[in-house]
């Protein structure tokens, strides 16, 4: 459903995101249920998948707000958060620890730079970086973001040196913060994604930070045993789905057919999320149910309240 809030000014429908801006300095972020992979939105809903995300990022965005300021002022509903406005910078910081996925395929091909980081020599995959590094790529509206080096956004004009300078520091801090919450929950952070935004002349931390959609992580137990035998690690992340769309001939390539949501494979996947949830925070799953109309009235009550 979609709603009308009072001075509302913008809508925009992502993949799995709705937002509502509010008057010039304030928007409405609703996390849907939709599901999203190889860039397709699946045919049927993940129940709470939308909750768990919204859950998770709020709490990561309170566990790092004293490094920056974030986006956040309000969680009227599991699935929906109030926040500022910003300017959005046009770049993802992306930060690696480990050598693993699309680090991992360049590397495998035989690259040895990327985005403009050249990578050690004689690493193996999943393997941790000496420091972590930082690959950025270009925010896309439409399609696929691509890879960008430091050097190419500072010479296009793309952000400016000392504010990409910051930029880094902040994603670096954010990273090592998420790394030790992880590390508590017996995780690894393999890799993440920031976005920034900026307003009145400050730097925010925007969007979702250290969820299961946004970031990559291993679990700690056995994570040696297993980069020494060469062996897949055991992963925290949305990648079962992208194997269960695999297995079954799926892998967003034009003329594939995705298959069948069935109500059982619907229930897992609700269940993984819930899983994720519960792992990444340490805390059980509440798994509120709102009517639409209790939605809209919790939100409108939020918004009627003055700006943090």
């Amino acid at each position: 459903m979609q709603f009308q809030f009072p001075n509302q000014t913008g809508f925009y429908k992502g993949k799995v995101r709705d937002v509502y801006s509010i008057g010039a300095d304030r928007v409405v972020m609703m996390v849907s249920d939709r599901i999203s992979a190889f860039d397709v939105v699946l045919p049927r809903p993940i129940p709470f998948k939308g909750a768990v995300l919204n859950g998770i990022a709020a709490q990561m965005l309170d566990a790092t707000a004293d490094i920056l300021p974030n986006w956040k002022e309000a969680v009227p509903a599991p699935n929906v958060t109030i926040g500022k406005k910003c300017e959005t910078y046009p770049v993802e910081m992306v930060v690696r620890g480990y050598l693993t996925g699309h680090a991992w395929r360049t590397y495998k091909a035989g690259g040895r730079l990327l985005c403009g980081v050249v990578l050690p020599e004689n690493m193996v995959e999943n393997q941790p970086f000496p420091t972590p590094i930082i690959t950025p790529t270009t925010k896309a509206h439409e399609g696929h973001d691509e890879d960008i080096s430091r050097e190419e956004i500072i010479g296009r004009g793309v952000v400016s040196e000392k504010e990409y300078e910051q930029l880094e520091k902040y994603a670096l801090a954010l990273f090592r913060r998420g790394g030790e919450i992880a590390r508590q929950r017996g995780l690894i952070l393999v890799d993440t994604k920031y976005e920034f935004g900026h307003r009145d002349g400050q730097i925010y931390l925007i969007d979702e930070i250290h969820t299961p959609d946004s970031s990559r992580y291993f679990y700690a137990d056995g994570f040696e045993e297993r980069l020494r035998k060469g062996e897949a690690q055991k992963q925290l992340s949305k990648e079962f789905v992208r194997e269960w769309l695999m297995e079954n001939g799926f892998s967003g390539k034009e003329g594939q057919q995705i298959p069948e949501m069935t109500d059982a494979v619907v229930q897992n996947i609700s269940d993984r999320y819930i899983e994720l949830y519960e792992k990444v925070t340490g805390k059980p799953f509440g798994r509120e149910t709102l009517t639409d109309e209790e939605t809209f009235d919790r939100i409108l009550h939020d918004l009627s309240s003055p700006q943090a």
